[in-house]
């Protein structure tokens, strides 16, 4: 059910092509990587004595610590799983489309990428952009070549209707 729910908040970008729903899969990949370490983290503070506890850590006591660890692994099994089918599945479809490796460029040293996945490369330092994946910049590049055109259009079609010159040969 809990998919349901997901594909209806799924912006319609990212269904437009396979590649770009390879794309989505990858940034949930990413999310579910995020989960994974938690859920590595918890565990192991489970598995602490629980004389060690913080007063705010919230762990539950006796039996209860053993089920919940339990709970705990196997969430994290099944989201790594899921992480190596989601892998192995844009592998495949890189495969498929027959993207060749040096299509594919290499961060430069030392990069760090943003938290919220991989984008363009940023000249400024402006942080909203930096915040913006590879897909948000191709839709924000595509829309300003799209009022540009626009507004050279409008200039030209103003200029022809005020140039005297031009309605005089009419």
């Amino acid at each position: 059910m809990s998919d349901e729910a997901e594909t209806i908040d799924i912006d319609p970008i990212w269904t437009t092509s396979r590649t770009a729903r390879q794309i989505y899969a990858l940034s949930e990949v990413e999310k579910d990587i995020a989960r994974l370490l938690h859920l590595a983290a918890s565990s192991i503070s489970l598995l602490t004595l629980p004389q060690t506890d913080g007063p705010d850590d919230n762990l539950p006591e006796g039996e209860e610590r053993s089920e919940q660890f339990v709970l705990e692994v196997s969430e994290y099994f099944e989201r790594l799983d899921s992480i190596q089918n989601a892998i192995r599945s844009s592998l495949a479809h890189i495969r498929h489309a027959r993207i060749a490796p040096s299509a594919i460029n290499a961060p430069p040293p030392g990069f760090i990428p943003p938290s919220l996945g991989v984008g363009l490369p940023q000249n400024g330092t402006d942080d909203v952009k930096r915040l913006r994946g590879l897909q948000e910049e191709r839709i924000a590049r595509d829309a300003w070549q799209g009022i540009l055109t626009a507004l050279t259009r409008l200039k030209a079609s103003a200029t022809k209707e005020f140039d005297p010159s031009t309605s005089l040969e009419e």
